[in-house]
Protein backbone atom coordinates (compact mmCIF):
# COMPACT_ATOMS: atom_id res chain seq x y z
CA UNK A 1 0.00 0.00 0.00
CA UNK A 2 1.20 3.19 -1.01
CA UNK A 3 0.74 5.23 2.02
CA UNK A 4 1.24 9.39 2.65
CA UNK A 5 1.38 11.33 6.08
CA UNK A 6 0.40 14.87 5.72
CA UNK A 7 1.03 16.40 9.19
CA UNK A 8 1.09 19.28 11.05
CA UNK A 9 3.10 18.90 14.54
CA UNK A 10 5.21 21.04 15.99
CA UNK A 11 6.39 19.43 19.01
CA UNK A 12 6.42 16.46 17.61
CA UNK A 13 3.08 14.18 18.93
CA UNK A 14 1.08 14.47 16.13
CA UNK A 15 3.59 12.96 13.86
CA UNK A 16 4.40 10.03 16.78
CA UNK A 17 0.81 9.60 16.39
CA UNK A 18 0.58 9.29 12.29
CA UNK A 19 3.42 6.58 12.35
CA UNK A 20 2.13 4.22 14.37
CA UNK A 21 -0.80 4.36 11.80
CA UNK A 22 0.88 4.73 8.41
CA UNK A 23 4.13 2.59 9.42
CA UNK A 24 1.94 -0.30 9.87
CA UNK A 25 0.64 0.22 6.67
CA UNK A 26 3.71 0.96 5.07
CA UNK A 27 7.34 0.71 6.88
CA UNK A 28 8.62 3.83 4.87
CA UNK A 29 5.72 6.17 4.28
CA UNK A 30 6.20 9.44 1.87
CA UNK A 31 5.63 12.60 4.60
CA UNK A 32 4.54 15.88 3.80
CA UNK A 33 5.05 18.45 6.53
CA UNK A 34 2.92 21.26 7.03
CA UNK A 35 4.75 22.85 9.26
CA UNK A 36 6.91 24.00 6.72
CA UNK A 37 6.87 27.40 6.13
CA UNK A 38 8.38 27.89 2.59
CA UNK A 39 7.37 25.08 1.28
CA UNK A 40 5.09 25.08 -2.39
CA UNK A 41 2.18 22.93 -1.12
CA UNK A 42 0.42 23.48 -4.77
CA UNK A 43 3.29 21.45 -6.21
CA UNK A 44 2.80 18.33 -3.97
CA UNK A 45 1.46 15.45 -5.82
CA UNK A 46 -1.01 12.46 -4.13
CA UNK A 47 -2.18 9.79 -6.46
CA UNK A 48 -5.66 8.65 -6.38
CA UNK A 49 -4.00 5.30 -5.30
CA UNK A 50 -2.45 6.64 -2.38
CA UNK A 51 -3.84 6.30 1.28
CA UNK A 52 -3.50 8.99 2.77
CA UNK A 53 -2.99 9.61 6.56
CA UNK A 54 -4.23 13.80 7.46
CA UNK A 55 -2.98 14.65 10.81
CA UNK A 56 -3.27 17.99 12.98
CA UNK A 57 -3.49 18.34 16.97
CA UNK A 58 -6.65 20.20 18.19
CA UNK A 59 -5.96 23.77 19.50
CA UNK A 60 -8.30 24.88 21.92
CA UNK A 61 -11.02 22.71 20.03
CA UNK A 62 -10.12 23.66 16.64
CA UNK A 63 -7.58 22.93 13.83
CA UNK A 64 -4.66 24.77 13.46
CA UNK A 65 -5.62 27.68 11.47
CA UNK A 66 -2.45 27.40 9.19
CA UNK A 67 -2.35 23.40 8.88
CA UNK A 68 -5.87 23.95 7.38
CA UNK A 69 -4.62 26.74 4.90
CA UNK A 70 -1.55 24.69 3.99
CA UNK A 71 -3.67 21.80 3.47
CA UNK A 72 -6.18 23.02 1.14
CA UNK A 73 -3.51 24.00 -1.27
CA UNK A 74 -2.68 20.02 -1.96
CA UNK A 75 -5.22 18.30 -4.40
CA UNK A 76 -6.25 14.82 -2.94
CA UNK A 77 -6.91 13.27 -6.49
CA UNK A 78 -9.09 11.33 -5.45
CA UNK A 79 -7.33 9.54 -2.84
CA UNK A 80 -8.98 7.78 0.35
CA UNK A 81 -7.60 9.78 3.51
CA UNK A 82 -7.67 9.10 7.10
CA UNK A 83 -8.12 12.14 9.29
CA UNK A 84 -5.98 11.53 12.45
CA UNK A 85 -6.89 14.30 15.13
CA UNK A 86 -4.51 14.61 18.49
CA UNK A 87 -5.30 16.44 21.58
CA UNK A 88 -3.65 16.76 24.99
CA UNK A 89 -6.72 14.53 27.03
CA UNK A 90 -8.80 17.57 27.05
CA UNK A 91 -11.17 17.15 24.61
CA UNK A 92 -11.01 17.49 20.56
CA UNK A 93 -14.73 19.25 19.80
CA UNK A 94 -14.65 20.90 16.38
CA UNK A 95 -11.53 19.54 15.24
CA UNK A 96 -12.06 16.89 13.08
CA UNK A 97 -15.36 18.07 11.33
CA UNK A 98 -13.30 21.15 10.34
CA UNK A 99 -10.60 18.49 9.07
CA UNK A 100 -13.34 16.65 7.04
CA UNK A 101 -14.49 19.47 5.47
CA UNK A 102 -10.84 20.78 4.44
CA UNK A 103 -10.10 16.99 3.19
CA UNK A 104 -13.57 17.06 0.91
CA UNK A 105 -12.73 20.17 -0.65
CA UNK A 106 -9.54 19.03 -1.75
CA UNK A 107 -10.79 16.40 -3.45
CA UNK A 108 -9.93 13.62 -0.70
CA UNK A 109 -12.03 10.76 -0.16
CA UNK A 110 -12.12 11.25 3.57
CA UNK A 111 -13.23 7.03 4.95
CA UNK A 112 -12.22 7.35 8.64
CA UNK A 113 -11.56 9.53 10.96
CA UNK A 114 -9.34 9.05 14.53
CA UNK A 115 -9.20 11.06 17.61
CA UNK A 116 -5.91 10.43 19.54
CA UNK A 117 -4.06 11.51 22.80
CA UNK A 118 -0.80 12.92 22.84
CA UNK A 119 1.10 14.45 26.02
CA UNK A 120 -0.02 18.29 25.59
CA UNK A 121 2.73 20.45 23.98
CA UNK A 122 1.99 23.33 26.96
CA UNK A 123 1.17 21.00 30.13
CA UNK A 124 2.71 17.99 29.93
CA UNK A 125 1.42 16.96 33.27
CA UNK A 126 -1.53 16.08 31.16
CA UNK A 127 -1.39 12.70 28.99
CA UNK A 128 2.46 12.22 29.99
CA UNK A 129 3.84 9.63 28.05
CA UNK A 130 1.01 9.37 25.66
CA UNK A 131 0.71 7.45 23.06
CA UNK A 132 1.92 4.61 25.01
CA UNK A 133 1.80 1.14 24.77
CA UNK A 134 -1.58 0.52 24.88
CA UNK A 135 -2.30 3.71 22.62
CA UNK A 136 -0.49 2.19 20.12
CA UNK A 137 -1.83 -1.41 20.32
CA UNK A 138 -5.37 0.25 20.08
CA UNK A 139 -3.80 2.65 16.95
CA UNK A 140 -2.66 -0.70 15.20
CA UNK A 141 -6.01 -2.35 15.87
CA UNK A 142 -7.63 0.56 14.15
CA UNK A 143 -5.29 0.52 11.77
CA UNK A 144 -6.19 -2.75 10.33
CA UNK A 145 -10.23 -2.01 10.46
CA UNK A 146 -9.15 0.57 8.27
CA UNK A 147 -7.32 -1.26 5.91
CA UNK A 148 -9.37 -2.23 2.77
CA UNK A 149 -12.45 0.08 3.70
CA UNK A 150 -14.43 1.04 1.06
CA UNK A 151 -16.87 4.01 1.22
CA UNK A 152 -16.83 7.43 2.44
CA UNK A 153 -16.90 7.81 6.54
CA UNK A 154 -20.37 8.05 8.45
CA UNK A 155 -20.22 10.37 11.02
CA UNK A 156 -17.96 12.52 12.04
CA UNK A 157 -18.62 14.18 15.36
CA UNK A 158 -18.47 17.48 15.67
CA UNK A 159 -20.59 20.68 14.98
CA UNK A 160 -20.90 23.08 11.85
CA UNK A 161 -20.41 26.57 12.28
CA UNK A 162 -17.07 25.20 14.46
CA UNK A 163 -16.78 27.09 17.98
CA UNK A 164 -14.76 30.52 17.95
CA UNK A 165 -11.34 29.56 17.49
CA UNK A 166 -9.38 31.26 20.54
CA UNK A 167 -5.61 31.72 21.29
CA UNK A 168 -3.39 30.21 24.37
CA UNK A 169 -2.12 33.46 24.34
CA UNK A 170 1.43 31.68 25.67
CA UNK A 171 4.18 33.28 23.58
CA UNK A 172 8.04 31.82 24.03
CA UNK A 173 10.57 34.01 25.12
CA UNK A 174 14.28 33.66 25.16
CA UNK A 175 15.71 34.17 28.45
CA UNK A 176 19.68 34.98 29.13
CA UNK A 177 20.95 31.01 28.16
CA UNK A 178 19.96 31.74 24.38
CA UNK A 179 23.28 31.78 22.30
CA UNK A 180 21.03 32.76 18.92
CA UNK A 181 21.67 29.86 17.06
CA UNK A 182 18.85 30.52 15.52
CA UNK A 183 16.93 26.90 15.27
CA UNK A 184 14.19 28.79 16.71
CA UNK A 185 13.70 31.27 13.95
CA UNK A 186 13.67 28.82 11.38
CA UNK A 187 11.65 26.14 12.26
CA UNK A 188 8.80 28.36 13.59
CA UNK A 189 5.73 27.35 11.58
CA UNK A 190 4.57 31.02 11.02
CA UNK A 191 7.66 32.74 11.00
CA UNK A 192 6.70 34.44 13.91
CA UNK A 193 10.31 34.80 15.06
CA UNK A 194 12.62 37.82 14.03
CA UNK A 195 16.38 36.55 13.18
CA UNK A 196 18.22 39.29 15.08
CA UNK A 197 16.82 39.21 19.02
CA UNK A 198 14.76 35.98 18.21
CA UNK A 199 11.46 37.82 19.92
CA UNK A 200 8.62 35.88 18.59
CA UNK A 201 5.67 38.39 17.73
CA UNK A 202 2.69 37.97 19.50
CA UNK A 203 0.05 38.00 16.85
CA UNK A 204 1.71 35.83 14.22
CA UNK A 205 2.70 33.42 17.43
CA UNK A 206 0.29 30.31 17.64
CA UNK A 207 1.82 29.34 20.67
CA UNK A 208 2.84 25.52 19.10
CA UNK A 209 5.91 25.57 21.46
CA UNK A 210 8.16 24.32 18.48
CA UNK A 211 10.49 26.89 19.33
CA UNK A 212 10.71 25.77 23.00
CA UNK A 213 10.81 22.03 21.94
CA UNK A 214 13.41 22.43 19.33
CA UNK A 215 15.77 25.06 21.47
CA UNK A 216 19.05 22.94 22.19
CA UNK A 217 20.06 25.32 25.14
CA UNK A 218 16.59 25.25 26.72
CA UNK A 219 16.55 28.83 26.59
CA UNK A 220 12.85 29.78 25.81
CA UNK A 221 10.54 29.90 28.10
CA UNK A 222 6.49 31.00 28.70
CA UNK A 223 5.35 32.54 31.37
CA UNK A 224 4.96 30.39 34.36
CA UNK A 225 2.41 31.89 36.47
CA UNK A 226 -0.17 32.17 33.21
CA UNK A 227 0.73 28.18 32.24
CA UNK A 228 -0.51 27.97 36.17
CA UNK A 229 -3.72 29.11 35.38
CA UNK A 230 -4.26 27.25 32.56
CA UNK A 231 -3.54 24.27 33.60
CA UNK A 232 -5.77 25.05 36.66
CA UNK A 233 -8.79 25.87 34.03
CA UNK A 234 -8.73 22.54 32.42
CA UNK A 235 -7.46 19.89 35.42
CA UNK A 236 -11.07 18.73 35.45
CA UNK A 237 -11.58 17.86 31.97
CA UNK A 238 -7.88 16.38 31.83
CA UNK A 239 -8.00 14.70 35.06
CA UNK A 240 -10.52 11.57 33.35
CA UNK A 241 -8.25 9.63 31.30
CA UNK A 242 -9.49 9.99 27.38
CA UNK A 243 -9.01 6.75 25.08
CA UNK A 244 -8.01 7.25 21.15
CA UNK A 245 -11.18 6.83 19.30
CA UNK A 246 -12.28 5.23 15.98
CA UNK A 247 -14.81 6.46 13.36
CA UNK A 248 -16.30 4.52 9.95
Amino acid sequence: MNVVEIVFSPTGGTEKAADIIGKHWNENPAKIDLSDAKKDFSKCEITGRDMVVIAMPSFGGRAPAVAIERLRKIYGNGASCVLLCVYGNRAYEDTLVEMEDAAKKCGFQVIAAISAVAEHSIMPQYATGRPEAADRKQLTDFADKIAGKTGPVSTIPGNRPYKKAGGAGLVPKPDKSCVKCGLCAKTCPVQAIDSVQFIADSKKCISCMRCMKRCPQNARKVNGMMVSVAALAIKKACSVRKENELFL
